[in-house]
């Protein structure tokens, strides 16, 4: 029998909240004009400074809840889970341990469901950048990312291929981006992936697990399940069981390497946080933050079908929530060009950072009413763009029917972009 993958997935997603998760500090760590500018003693870990919960951070994370189908918990608490390393101050990570925000859930793919385990909320830890100074190579601290609100999903060991990981991860982002809670900005730290990966042979869960941190993009994590599968079937067919570790992701080689071995949750000895009573989140609370849920997702991308814009077009639009607002503007000012400028966002052809979608509507009205659309006009230009290639001309009368876009470009580049392509299409035809 070959072996089957078995793989949980852990994403953390930093949450654009203006302040910090237990302090009122800036919350911009990437936009910071120097290191340690957005700092206090809550997140430099001084003694005696007391931490005070971000509402607005567990409004958020309670709200993905709701979009993921999770329980809400009715009591919900902060714990201490304690680890030294010198971008941890205080020696302990103010986190969520047996009582999280969110309790299970679920994202459908089409290769099947993955079901959630918990959603729960944690500060971030501050940033190592290593350096030269005088000559020696040194680790340097910024402070300005710690105490970040940070949103741990953690799921069940549901993964069962590299294309389930991927669709499932672009979903839960594409929801997160939708919901308006954080950017998803993997090139900066804003999204960071870890992979739990098995082998089994029965379905059952092994007694192992090796551990992948360092992803930080959709396709590096599928890579990473290709190359655990290899490398823990090789050891499976001696006849031993992969060790147990934290492994790290190197995307210059395409592989991990071996890093700690794997704690176990007792290992980081977590209790209450004593300076953070316990939150109660009763059933008003929660019908507050449901009326924040948006459209998610696979409901904005049917809209946009139903408005006249291709599918892949809906799909780029999605990615990107400036192009979704520009988009929902002009179907709001005039919905009979909304498959237009759905195309023209989705084949770059509009700056939609520097024009307004007013100013867009009016540009293409003003196109329109220039635009040469006499056949008396378009037929001479037409017959001529056809004279001056004759050898595709043959090849399109012999099937390659694709070339009739080359006929219409060529039209309309000699009428300095204002011929109407429809005429201009049909003139071809008919000539050709």
């Amino acid at each position: 029998m070959t072996y089957q993958l078995i793989c949980g997935a852990e994403i953390h997603v930093e949450l654009k909240t203006k302040s910090k998760m237990f302090c009122g500090c800036q919350n911009d760590p990437f936009h910071a004009p120097k290191p340690n500018l957005y700092t206090c003693p809550v997140c430099l870990g001084l003694p005696g400074a007391l931490p005070v919960p971000n509402q607005k951070a567990i409004e958020d994370t309670i709200l993905l809840g709701l979009a993921l189908h999770s329980q809400i918990a009715k009591v919900s608490k902060f714990d201490r889970k304690h680890y030294f390393y010198p971008d941890l101050p205080k020696g302990y990570q103010i986190s969520q341990y047996d009582q999280p925000l969110c309790i299970g859930g679920y994202l459908d793919t089409s290769f099947g469901r993955v079901n959630l385990t918990r959603i729960h909320l944690e500060e971030d830890t501050a940033k190592l950048q290593h350096a030269t100074v005088n000559g020696q190579s040194v680790s340097l601290i910024d402070f300005n990312r710690s105490s970040v609100p940070l949103m741990e999903i953690v799921t069940e060991p549901d993964i069962k291929s590299p294309e389930m990981a991927k669709e499932f991860l672009k979903g839960l982002r594409d929801i997160i981006r939708a919901l308006g809670i954080a950017d998803c900005d993997m090139e900066k730290g804003g999204m960071r992936l870890e992979a739990n990966i098995s082998l089994t042979k029965d379905g059952t869960l092994p007694h192992y697990k090796v551990e992948v941190k360092n992803i930080n993009s959709f396709r590096f994590f599928a890579n990473s399940l290709d190359y655990e599968f290899q490398r823990q079937s090789e050891i499976l067919d001696k006849g031993e069981i992969p060790a147990q570790e934290t492994r790290g992701y190197r995307s210059t080689s395409n592989l991990t390497v071996s890093q700690r071995t794997k704690e176990d949750a007792a290992d980081y000895r977590y209790f209450p946080d004593p300076d953070i009573p316990p939150l109660i989140i009763d059933s008003a609370w929660v019908s507050t933050i449901q009326q924040r849920l948006r459209k998610l997702p696979n409901q904005i991308i049917t809209d946009l079908v139903s408005a006249g814009i291709t599918e892949s077009a809906a799909k780029i639009i999605l990615q990107d929530p400036d192009m979704l607002t520009f988009i929902t503007q002009v179907k709001i000012l005039d919905p009979k060009s909304v498959r237009t400028a759905g195309n023209d966002l989705a084949n770059k052809k509009i700056d939609y950072h520097q024009i307004t979608p007013e100013a867009y509507l009016e540009a293409k009205k003003s196109n329109v009413q220039n635009q040469i659309s006499a056949n008396s006009q378009l037929e001479p230009l037409v017959r001529q763009v056809l004279a001056d290639n004759p050898e595709l001309v043959a090849q399109y009368r012999a099937g390659k029917t694709g070339i009739l876009g080359f006929f219409v470009g060529a039209v309309i580049k000699n009428t300095g972009g204002k011929a109407d392509p429809r005429t201009v299409t049909e003139l071809l035809k008919k000539n050709l």
